[in-house]
This record gives C-alpha cells, structure tokens and sequence, in this order.
C-alpha cells in the first residue's frame, strides 16, 4: 500500500500568498504566491515522499447543498485579494504542469472531496496525509488518515506538524468522530453557522463527555439534565438548528468523483510558465529537479 498526500488548495494558496512579499514581475503582475506556492509543494514532496501520489483540491463553485440548508453559509467571508485571484489560474496551471493534477468540480467544496477521496484511499489500505489547517478535517483523522498541520502564522517555529487521533483528542478535548458534531454545538465563526450561544470548547468537551453525542446533550437539556441549567431552554429551544449545523459540517463521506489517479510533470510547460512571470530562482531550482540542468536559457 503508498503513502498519498491530499492538499488544500485555497488554504495553501492563501498561507503562500501572506507568507510571501509582494513580488511582481516587470510589468507589475503579482507573482509572490506563486513563488510560495511552488516552494510549499516542492517542501510537501521531498519531505514526505508521497508514493501513491499527490492530489491538490480547489474550489469551483459553492456548496449548493448547504447554501439550501443555510443561504447565509460562508457569506460573511470576504472576497478574494485582488493580486491572489489573478494568480490562481496561473497557481492551477502549475499544480497541473507539475504532475499533481488539480481536482475541482463545480457546487461541490474541496474539503468534500478532500475528505471523500481520502476515505476512499483509506479504505483501500492507503496512508493519507491531508494538507491543511482547516478544523474540519480533523473529523476525518483515523488510524490511516492524518493531517499535516503548516506552521501557524503566529508561531512558524512549530514547524509542520502531524494530528493523528491522540491529537485530535488533545486539540479539541473530542474524538474525531464527534468533531461535526462539536462544530455544530459551538458553531465556526469562519462558516457563519452560529452555535449554541455562550456554549464554548470547555463546555461542549465536558458536554460530549457526559451526554457522548449531539443527541445526547439535546436529550439530556429536554429532560433538565444539562449542566449549566442556563443552557437547557437554548439547548431545547435550537434543535432542529443545532440538527442542521450538523448537516452542514459533515463532510461527504463517498466521492462525487472515481479514483483520482497522478500525473507527469510536463517540463516544458513547467519552464515556460516561470520565464514568463520571470521567477527565475525557481526556473533554476526546477531546470535542476526535474533535468539535472542549471542554465538559464
């Protein structure tokens, strides 16, 4: 069985686009994400060595299910930055020259696919490594799928860092097969799905501790059995709301798409796409990766 690695598209392109300068090419065209982009995945590809391969996931279009149940999800997010949106394409077009095929498919979220492709691979014997700092993957994690956590913006010294089980349950004080259901109890400010209002991390862990599921705390608040007694009639009161977050931060467990198979690099078009936006530290380092060549020509 291989080893495969499962990128974030958007969080990954977002991380390379703050992490970078803002470097432009002659003609004023921003190129610093794509600088940190094509570094990220070099950096994922020699440090893991994925066998199986390497999938990037973007996306396309919203979520049409959960926009039905909830039209105000993720619709407090702010719009793309300016010089980022003009170099996705560019991104894409990369991620695809490079071999790493660039998975999207329209009304479907990434993380849906994400979380349904590594399950396929799972379930077939594979070791998955997700590539993101989003939460929501956490509810993915098992004895064959982890999360490779970048260094966070705050302390990049942390270094990439691996969740598996143990640190799911140490991050969040839940199991990750209660992860969607701890995200719908408290909410997630980054979706717009509101949560039990006042009800945070603390007294959700020690809620799921006692009650074990989402039903469970629903159950125990009807019957006057929830500590605080404060949160009994909210509780009671947001249920079906509560039974709908759930439906929102679940994600798909069976994939929309086949098997998603790697590609070959195409080193033309990788070295034609870098001269032209002029990255040439990185038309140098990919001449010598991918042909042992480090002229410029």
């Amino acid at each position: 069985m291989a080893k495969w690695l499962l990128v974030d598209g958007y969080n990954m392109a977002f991380r390379a686009f703050y992490g970078m300068p803002e470097l432009t090419r002659a003609d004023g065209f921003p190129t610093g994400a794509m600088h940190g982009w094509i570094k990220t995945l070099w950096h994922l590809k020699d440090r893991e060595k994925p066998d199986g391969g390497m999938l990037v996931f973007f996306d396309l279009g919203g979520s049409q299910d959960r926009l039905l149940l909830h039209p105000e999800y993720k619709a407090q997010r702010k719009e793309t930055p300016e010089a980022l949106e003009k170099q996705m394409p560019l991104i894409k077009q990369l991620t695809r020259s490079m071999g790493l095929v660039g998975v999207e498919l329209d009304g479907v979220e990434s993380d849906d696919l994400v979380a349904a492709q590594a399950r396929m691979l799972a379930a077939a014997g594979h070791d998955v490594l997700i590539v993101s700092a989003d939460k929501d993957f956490a509810q993915c994690v098992d004895e064959r799928i982890k999360i490779l956590l970048p260094p966070p913006t705050a302390n990049p010294k942390l270094g990439w860092r691996v969740l598996d089980i143990a640190g799911v349950l140490d991050k969040f004080g839940v199991a990750p097969v209660r992860i969607a259901e701890y995200l719908a109890l408290i909410g997630d400010v980054s979706d717009n799905i509101p949560g039990v209002k006042g009800v945070g991390a603390k007294t959700a862990t020690k809620w799921f501790a006692e009650h074990q599921t989402l039903e469970g705390i629903i159950g125990a608040a009807a019957q006057s059995q929830l500590k605080p007694e404060r949160f009994r009639e909210a509780v009671v009161a947001q249920a079906e709301n509560l039974r709908r977050n759930l439906k929102l931060t679940t994600l798909r467990t069976e994939s929309p798409l086949t098997h998603v198979a790697p590609g070959e690099p195409n080193t033309v078009e990788i070295f034609a796409l870098l001269e032209s936006l002029e990255m040439r530290s990185s038309l140098e380092d990919a001449r010598k990766r991918y042909t042992g060549q480090t002229e410029l020509f």
